[in-house]
């Protein structure tokens, strides 16, 4: 472009020496499309580095997001057609109103009087006094008015309609209190849980992998047993319908839904009504995989879904009971066009293939309103049916579990972790593309110090425009369905509710930007849904998060994350630098010791993770520069452990020979933090080792496929987990 600067492309600059853009810079007509469309030109990185955005990533962004930005003279006609849009743009298509929180609409109105009814949720009309209408000015052809919203309200989703002397337009209009409130249980004390990789943890009745019967009895005995008020799970979002599966509980084909691999065919009402010859057949299919539930080696998961889905089948053949079949139809009613938008797509998934694969095309070539789509729910309507029922049960299941672990005596049960996106091929992006920007950009982080070349996770993400043009309805509906089965929601990468870092194709994880969201839109939706349950939400703020993304979850009720391990003095994100003492971790937080993007404790402090990043070349600088950061690292932590008097020094000396004490003495100073909920790790109970995720590899190793073992590589069963008295130690030190 001619207009395009080389020498401003790709800067690199310390925040200190040159905080912000020039207004030279900001001047560029790109510049100006793009922040118009919300796009940041530039950022401040985790070091705090200053960088701008290259021209060719704010190209492709733009793109993305509609707008054709290849030259100049596209340039111009695009911040016209915007300038123009604003102008005429009659009212938001979103509105959010926080309760207690002055709100004023701008109206830009043809004609005088414009005229405001306001819909609510349950669908009647609001006859009171909502707001003020006034007068500011004109502007060219249209007159500017403002709508000041008061608090006569009710929360809820509600619809603003306004007309003037050309049009009628419908707006949603998000009301909600102005933050959630911390249930009486979390305000009476401090509470405590795990965090669990449920898939690890496995039982004898297990098919090789851990499931829905077996959280719920790790949920009811970490409550009798350890005294724990929540259990941190793995996200449960939908997967594929057959294998081979994709092992990231991050990468879901849909969030909507939930992970039907994880169902204990056992437990389903129908299991118990089999004839001889087909109870049988189910469990010599569980004895076929069930041997694999005390192997410490990785996890085969489609071996344990082929022959689960076997069962699954022969049991869903079973005939159901009228008041199972009255109970299965009211799911399939309540779930509405999402359920048959994703039960379609596992049909088409298992008649057509996986559409990833060479040569399978229909997931580009169909799409919800395709004649072979209705002909292949008339062919295959018991695979239809199938789909459906597999989404009942799980929700059955998972609603057991949460029901076990508040009867066991947990104050909020499970805690439900939620994934930043969905699978490119995923049901979602199949039957709904418009939500997405799909096909030139996914999602990931730039580079930080944990993740030295940043990452890509191969995520298409939302559409900002769909998300507030449609009053955010998608987002409502997934948390609201969280919610129905948990007590707490744990958000990954909350910063995606602010900004989002788009990857264009091609550029890798380095060559991104950042894209805006109307992160208030998103904040209403879960103050209200947790509000309705008295529920929490929990917002994972770490790596490279600005200050006031944490002040406004904070003001919101969303609890941040703290960790042990990146919890340094002033936020330092040198390694070696001083560790902060847990009295001054943050009170709205969940604080734990580690995280499942890092080996357990015992590994960390063998310097797993550096063996690991080293033997599968994600480094970007020489290994030995790595470890010497690495055991500046752990000499801070011990060097703090000592100072607090949590750890004595001789322990602090001889590390490999007092693994187990310095891992109770880390939590032992998690006790001393004022935040309101802390987290032990259950790899961190039994003495595991091994990573469970390395971010920035896929097949490179076995992520999210480690069974639970203790230290000495031996699986620990999910009845035992509890009555190891190295996790009672832990439990002990927890319940102080």
């Amino acid at each position: 472009m001619a207009e395009a600067n080389a020498a401003q492309q790709g800067n690199a600059l310390k925040a200190s020496d040159n905080p912000r853009e020039s207004a030279e810079r900001l001047a560029r007509p790109l510049i100006r499309l793009a922040n118009a469309w919300g796009i940041s030109t530039s950022y401040i990185d985790q070091l705090g580095t200053y960088v701008e955005i290259r021209d060719e990533v704010l190209v492709t962004v733009l793109q993305a997001l509609g707008v054709d930005a290849s030259t100049d003279e596209a340039i111009t006609t695009a911040l016209e057609d915007r300038r123009k849009y604003e102008h005429e743009l009659l009212a938001p298509p979103t509105i959010v109103k926080f309760l207690g929180t002055p709100k004023s609409v701008q109206l830009h109105v043809f004609g005088t009087d414009p005229r405001v009814t306001l819909i609510l949720e349950d669908g009647s009309e609001f006859t009171g006094e909502f707001g003020e209408l006034a007068f500011q000015a004109e502007s060219d052809d249209v007159n500017i008015y403002t709508l000041s919203l008061n608090d006569d309200i009710p929360a809820g989703y509600h619809t603003l309609t306004f007309t003037d002397s050309k049009r009628t337009i419908s707006c949603a209009l998000l009301c909600a209190p102005a933050r959630i409130p911390v249930p009486q249980a979390v305000q009476d004390q401090q509470r405590w849980g795990w965090m669990a990789q449920m898939y690890s943890v496995r039982s004898a009745g297990s098919w090789g992998v851990g499931d829905y019967g077996d959280l719920r009895m790790l949920a009811s005995e970490a409550a009798a047993k350890s005294g724990a008020d929540f259990m941190l799970i793995n996200p449960i979002h939908a997967s594929a319908p057959i294998t081979p599966l994709e092992p990231s509980p991050y990468l879901p084909e849909s969030r909507r839904f939930l992970n039907v691999t994880y169902i204990r065919p056992q437990d389903i009402p129908e299991f118990e009504e089999l004839g001889e010859r087909d109870l049988a057949t189910v469990r010599d299919l569980h004895d076929r995989v069930a041997v694999n539930n005390t192997n410490p080696d990785p996890i085969d998961i489609n071996a344990a879904w082929d022959a689960k889905r076997t069962a699954l089948e022969i049991i869903f053949r079973q005939k159901r009971s009228a008041e199972r079949e009255a109970a299965f139809a009211e799911f399939r009613r309540a779930a509405g066009d999402d359920l048959r938008a994703f039960a379609l797509w596992c049909v088409a998934f298992e008649v057509w293939g996986a559409p990833w694969e060479e040569g399978v095309d229909w997931f580009s070539t169909t799409n919800r309103d395709s004649p072979e789509i209705a002909q292949l729910e008339q062919d295959h309507a018991d695979l239809y049916e199938f789909a459906c029922w597999l989404q009942w049960i799980a929700a059955e299941q998972v609603s057991a579990a949460q029901q076990a672990a508040k009867d066991s005596g947990m104050a909020l049960g499970l805690m439900q972790d939620m994934a930043v996106g969905v699978h490119t091929y995923g049901s979602d992006v199949w039957w709904s593309p418009e939500r997405f920007a799909v096909g030139t950009v996914t999602v990931g982080c730039p580079p930080d110090f944990y993740n030295q070349q940043g990452q890509d996770w191969g995520q298409p993400p939302f559409d900002p425009n769909y998300m507030e043009s449609t009053g955010y309805t998608v987002y409502r509906d997934m948390v609201h369905n969280m919610f129905a089965h948990a007590g707490a929601i744990r958000i990954d990468h909350v910063l995606g509710l602010f900004r989002l870092w788009w990857i264009p194709a091609g550029e890798g994880p380095r060559g991104g930007a950042y894209v805006r969201y109307n992160y208030e839109a998103m904040l209403a939706v879960l103050t209200l849904e947790a509000s309705r349950v008295n529920g929490m939400v929990i917002g994972e703020d770490l790596g490279t998060v600005p200050k006031y993304v944490s002040k406004v979850l904070a003001d919101h009720g969303v609890l941040g994350t703290v960790v042990e391990w990146f919890a340094r003095v002033d936020d330092s994100p040198t390694a070696g630098d001083p560790y902060a003492m847990p009295s001054t971790y943050r009170k709205y937080a969940l604080a734990s010791v580690t995280t499942h993007d890092l080996p357990p404790t015992a590994g960390y402090l063998q310097y797993e993770h550096v063996k690991l990043r080293e033997q599968l070349h994600l480094l970007s600088e020489p290994v030995d520069a790595f470890m010497s950061s690495a055991q500046a690292e752990q000499r801070a932590m011990l060097d703090l452990l000592v100072e607090g008097g949590w750890l004595n020094a001789e322990a602090a000396q001889g590390v490999p020979g007092h693994i187990e004490e310095i891992v109770e003495a880390m939590h032992a100073m998690l006790k001393d933090a004022p935040s309101l909920l802390l987290q032990a790790a259950l790899v961190d109970g039994v003495g595991e080792t091994r990573t469970q995720n390395q971010p920035g590899t896929s097949d490179q190793y076995p992520n999210w496929r480690i069974p639970l073992c203790d230290e000495h590589g031996k699986v620990v069963p999910t009845d035992e987990v509890f009555d190891s008295p190295r996790v009672m130690a832990l439990s002990k030190i927890m319940n102080r």
